[in-house]
């Protein structure tokens, strides 16, 4: 069979003032039809820039190949002109990007532009255009594909968006289909219905499909063969079954070491006699908004209901679901970002919610929050050392005793002291993370809320973060409250899990005993839709 794809020797180099010289260096694969070559590797790997690369996308004129060939269909990409690349982007070669949000058009419906991909490709076929648009959204398995064809990006799901972008990327049955991290933000269910979904349509028409990653679940569940790049180059390629058993790269068995296991970790013992220091009554939560023509039709939103839960001293709860399922809505409301409609919030015994003014700040000094996006809740104009200072000057501090603190703080979190006076656009996303956590420590929490706080991290800055949590929680006996889609970082680190869904408990109870033993349905198919589960059971409980 013939290559698809052949990169021989490829090199981009990066600007002069780069962290380093080249984005990739000595690139060489190929790639066939009717297979998912899955690239792995950290972020700053190059996987991405390689990936555009193979449609002659470049972030600008200084990022640019210097060196080799990508032959597509023996033609190569990198000397074709401009005209000759639009003619090959959706007809030969089709991406799925990240975000679909950012990459779809706010101002058009999904269907102009599903058909705006016609028009401008294979004009012949205009008449069509509107059967073949709906056929593609019923290909992708979209409920109510008219429906959804006059829908606007922002009127759909994160999973519907996800699934509008691959209808778009199809619709004129590509050679090749590239999909840059298109699972990341979703939540297991429907990370599992895309990945299902993607095999179904590579078998219906013989795609060959480069798949950007960094979650092994989804490399074990899809791959048929493995590339790893580290610092921009690849340094191993292999069949998936025999690089996921057998890696002979030290990089490549670093990266599978650092895969959370599947199954729960130890079970540690807390003290019966321990202070209760969260407790949640019949929490509750309505969302009333507006829509129709003249926004005069109110549609209640249950985000919470009935929420009733406690946490020790030291304990660390884990609060998984789907999106929308109210995880986030239960952070918001026990931080007091949100005000809860009904319930109580007692902190170390004391109503929280009646709490106002010099009362309030007390509070607030005990309940802490890390969140996902560090990079956006970190002012970008502000000194690291001076957004760790900020809360305690603010609560009466001494700014000397604040700065003496700062500077623990960052050691604690593996950061030196010449952090202080860097910005945050001069750290990785996992040093941001750390930061964001050194801030949160500063006040001295007794309650520390982690909003999917290492969801969007490699898996080896991931382990390195919930590594550092463990050690925390410990050192300083905090609780915490851990919110996530992943029930493999749930089982690391959660002595309990709560699992929601549309805002109510679904189940409740030790780690062991939910992951060995779920009693509900929804809790079952969670677990079930884990990406890689099971290839994992099997090598993880063989190793075991």
């Amino acid at each position: 069979m013939h290559p698809l794809y052949k990169i021989k020797d490829l090199t981009i180099d990066l600007p002069t003032w780069g962290d380093r010289k080249t984005a990739v260096t000595g690139i060489n694969f190929e790639l066939y039809p009717d297979e998912i070559l899955c690239i792995v590797g950290e972020s700053g790997s190059g996987k991405s820039v390689l990936a555009r690369a193979l449609m002659g996308l470049f972030p600008s004129k200084h990022v640019f190949a210097s060196k080799g060939e990508i032959l597509l269909d023996g033609e190569d990409v990198l000397s074709m002109s401009a005209e000759k690349l639009r003619t090959i982007r959706g007809n030969k070669v089709a991406m799925i990007f990240q975000e679909p949000m950012t990459a779809l058009n706010p101002l058009l419906t999904i269907g102009k532009q599903i058909v705006e991909v016609i028009e401008v490709h294979r004009p012949e076929m205009q008449k069509q255009a509107f059967q073949k648009a709906i056929q593609i959204l019923s290909d992708v398995h979209l409920p109510n594909p008219e429906q959804i064809f006059h829908a606007y990006p922002h009127q759909l799901s994160g999973g519907q968006r996800q699934r509008a972008m691959i209808a778009m990327a199809l619709i004129l049955e590509p050679q090749c289909l590239i999909a840059d991290e298109p699972t990341t933000a979703l939540d297991v269910t429907t990370q599992a219905q895309i990945l299902k979904l993607i095999k179904e349509l590579q078998n219906k028409h013989h795609t060959a499909i480069v798949f950007i990653t960094h979650d092994f679940g989804v490399v074990a569940e899809i791959a048929d063969r493995i590339a790893v790049m580290e610092s921009g180059k690849l340094v191993e390629i292999n069949y998936a079954k025999n690089l996921l058993t057998s890696p002979q790269h030290p990089y490549t068995k670093k990266l599978l070491g650092a895969v959370p296991s599947i199954l729960p970790a130890k079970s540690r013992a807390l003290s019966s006699s321990s202070q209760i220091v969260l407790d949640v009554r019949n929490l509750s939560k309505v969302f009333n908004t507006r829509h129709g023509i003249f926004k005069g039709v109110t549609r209640e939103v249950r985000a919470l209901s009935q929420i009733s839960f406690e946490l020790k001293e030291g304990e660390t709860l884990g609060v998984v679901g789907e999106s929308g399922s109210g995880k986030s809505t239960l952070a918001k409301c026990i931080a007091r970002l949100v005000d809860a409609d009904d319930g109580k919030i007692f902190i170390l015994g004391e109503d929280f919610l009646q709490a106002k003014g010099e009362s309030l700040r007390k509070f607030r000094r005990n309940v802490q929050l890390v969140f996902q996006d560090p990079y956006s809740s970190l002012d970008p104009r502000q000194k690291i050392g001076s957004i760790i200072t900020e809360g305690p000057i603010l609560h009466g501090e001494n700014r000397e005793v604040a700065i003496q603190r700062m500077f623990e703080l960052l050691q604690i979190v593996g950061l030196d002291k010449k952090s202080a006076d860097r910005l945050p656009h001069e750290f990785s996303g996992g040093q941001r993370q750390r930061i964001g956590i050194a801030r949160a420590l500063a006040l001295r929490p007794r309650l520390l809320i982690a909003d999917e706080a290492v969801s969007a991290l490699d898996v080896s800055v991931q382990a390195q973060v919930l590594g550092l949590l463990k050690d925390i929680r410990d050192e300083f006996k905090l609780t915490l409250l851990f919110i996530t889609h992943d029930l493999r970082v749930a089982a690391q680190i959660c002595d309990s899990v709560m699992v929601m869904s549309k805002g109510e408990i679904m189940e409740y109870g030790a780690t062991k005993t939910i992951f060995e033993s779920p009693q509900h349905p929804y809790t079952q198919q969670l677990l079930g839709a884990i990406p890689g589960r099971a290839y994992w059971l099997e090598h993880q409980l063989v190793t075991q």
